[in-house]
This record gives structure tokens, sequence and C-alpha cells, in this order.
């Protein structure tokens, strides 16, 4: 019924289009009669229909239903409920990784990779590359104006400077202690690390290749985001906070308390209409926060061990990936209503996640996995997920 309800509105709206359009021509002949919807016979047309309705009537009429096909397709579209997996890519090979970074315009795919970072090219699914001797990496952030890429280097408290077209390291700079998350923030054009141990985050240069200083954060730090417009944010992991700070002036601007938030990780932007996605880990939460206020919201249900969040802003869908398994796609109604669209199902450990933003493809990665403590991944068992939109 409600199918067959919105057919006679789409015919309802053809309807009074050629109404219209014939009765403004008509107009112009005082001798022509005017035609009204309620007026026709049994048909939808008069049977004379062809033969006193012009071209621009015709044109008219075909324009309108393209247009309404594509206004009733646009809802479908918008509610992103149709993701799933639809590629897997066995890459294989030993250690545990962490965050993964998506070039765009380079068709690659960065996977911190414990001891390197293994490149992919997100059109044919293999590997082209390697960064190597990157002890305990954790995260890659890109500077495609310059050309050059940074790596967190956990174990060794670095970061490695490589070249994005040939992946060659040009040199390492020492950080802060436990370096994790790792930001480019365009508007100061400087690298952040965001130090797990040191409980504060270093401000690298990118250009320079040089550390200009650094900010207390009062709490382990975990992922980041930036408006671009000279304000960035980190989610403190152990207070259950969101830190808001001046790239350019390296200072903190507010500390905000997520209610309804356990161990935060994740955290995307949407930065047209100011919202934050922080992904609780710890109560199976996600947290949407006003940029401006720190005010949260809403707080969507989502999957256990969520470890990163994304934002398509073309779509108005956030994500959170969880080691068990899903990735909750959430709707942005509005800019204070969020809904769940869709939970997808990946592999259980597929914790970590980017959204490639020309093609709007999740990628996300998993592996066999053994128990707590060791966690060793299975030999080989190692994969990248593509999910993506079935329209």
């Amino acid at each position: 019924m409600a199918a067959y309800g919105g057919l006679r509105g789409v015919g309802a709206i053809v309807c009074t289009i050629v109404e219209s359009t014939w009765n403004n021509r008509q107009a112009k002949t005082p001798t022509a009669g005017l035609i009204g919807c309620g007026d026709r016979p049994a048909g939808i047309f008069p049977l004379s229909y062809d033969k006193v309705i012009g071209m621009k009537v015709r044109t008219g009429v075909r324009l309108s239903l393209i247009l309404l096909a594509i206004m009733v397709a646009l809802p479908a579209v918008a509610a992103g409920a149709d993701y799933k997996v639809v590629k897997t890519w066995k890459l294989g090979g030993d250690g545990g990784w962490d965050y993964l970074t998506a070039d765009s315009d380079g068709h690659r795919l960065f996977i911190a990779r414990a001891t390197r970072v293994m490149v992919i090219d997100t059109e044919s699914g293999k590997q082209v590359g390697e960064i190597p001797d990157t002890t305990g990496v954790h995260g890659v952030a890109l500077d495609s104006e310059i050309g050059r890429g940074f790596t967190s280097n956990g174990r060794e408290d670095t970061v490695s400077v490589f070249d994005l077209k040939s992946l060659v390291v040009e040199k390492k700079i020492k950080v802060g202690s436990g370096p994790d998350a790792i930001l480019y923030d365009p508007f100061s054009k400087r690298v952040f690390t965001f130090n797990g141990k040191g409980h504060d985050m270093t401000a690298v240069d990118a250009a320079r290749g040089e550390v200009v200083g650094k900010i207390e954060l009062g709490g382990k730090p975990e992922f980041a985001a930036t408006d671009e417009k000279g304000t960035a944010f980190v989610n403190i992991e152990d207070t259950s906070e969101l830190v808001a700070f001046d790239p350019q002036k390296l200072t903190v601007k507010s500390r905000w308390k997520l209610a309804d938030c356990e161990e935060p990780t994740g955290l995307a932007i949407d930065r047209k209409n100011r919202r934050l996605f922080a992904g609780c880990g710890g109560n199976k939460r996600m947290v949407v926060v006003d940029a401006d206020s720190g005010k949260v919201v809403a707080s969507p249900a989502i999957g256990e061990g969520c470890d990163a969040t994304a934002f398509d802003a073309d779509r108005g869908l956030a994500f959170a990936a969880a080691g068990d398994g899903t990735i909750t796609v959430i709707r942005e109604d509005s800019r204070d209503k969020f809904s769940v669209a869709q939970t997808v199902t990946t592999q259980k450990s597929a914790r970590t996640m980017t959204v490639d933003t020309k093609t709007h493809q999740l990628f996300t990665v998993a592996a066999n996995v053994g128990p707590r403590p060791e966690r060793k991944v299975e030999p080989d068992s190692f994969v990248v997920l593509v999910v993506e939109a079935a329209h």
C-alpha cells in the first residue's frame, strides 16, 4: 500500500506539471479551453492528447519523470542501509596492526603493521610497497601538498618521514614517549603525535621535519581530528574526556567530560555541521559531540570493542568499527538527530577502519587472533575487507 500511495503521489505531481504547462500555453489562445486534473476522462490523458500537446509539454513531462525518479531514489541513498563486504584481500604476514589511512588521490591504503607499514593498491588489492623499520608503528599521517607521509613508531618514540611517491624514508624525528595516534593539520601545517605513555602530544613542522613544541594532556590520548580552521580535538581514553586545542598556539582551549562514554578511542568529524563522533570502547556507544560547546547531542548504540570511527560528508553517514565483527552505520538526520541505519557484519577482530572519501568505500582489516594475553595472529590469516553500499 505504501508503494501504491507513492505512485499515486507521483502521478498527481506529473498531472499538476502537465496541467500548469498546458494552461499557460493555452492562455495565449482565447478559443482554446483550459484543462484541470479533475477534468480528465478515465484514462491518464484524453485520446486527443497527442494531437493537442506541443513539443515543449512532452519534453517537460519527460524531464519531470526523470527528476521524480531521482527524487524517489535519493532517500534510499541517504538511508545508507545497504552496506556489505564486497571484497576480501588476503595479505597474510606476521604481526598485529593498528590504524588504517586511505590515500584517496593516490588510490592507496596504508596499514600500520607492527614493524612496518604495508601499502596496498585500493584498485587491485595488491601490496605495492612497504615502509620498513617502524618499530611499534601505530598510524600514518599524510601531507599531500608537500608529498610527505609520517608514521608514529610507538616502541622507539620516533616519527619516520617518508616520500609519498617513492615511500623512501627521509629521516626519523624523536618525539614524546609512546607515540600512538598521529594527525596532520592543514591549518597549522603540522603533524601531531599523541603520546600514550607521556600523556602529551608533540607538534612537528611538516615541511622542516622538526619538533616545534608539545602540549600536556593530563591523560592517555587516543585518536584525534581537526576542523582545519584552527581547532583540533583528541580523545583522552583513561579520563573519558575530549580535549580541544589550538594547533598553532599549542594551547588547550577546552576540556569536556564525555557523558555516557567509557574509554573513548576513535574520533571523526563532520566539519560542516561541527559534530564530532567518538567511539566509546568501554560501553558500546558512539557519542556525537557539539564541537563548539562540548555538549553530547546523541549516543547511538554500536558494537563491542570500537577502535575507529569515520564520517562520509557526501552521504551524511558516520561509521563505528568494532572488534566483535561489526560496523555500525549511523545516519545524520539533522545536526542533533542521529539514528542507526544498519549494522554491517565484517569479521571478528576488525576493529580499525578508514573511509575513502572519493569512492566512499570503507576498509577494515582482520585476522584469526589467539586468546589473551598473547593475542598471537595466526600465520597468513590477515585480510583487508572492502565494504561498500550496494547503490
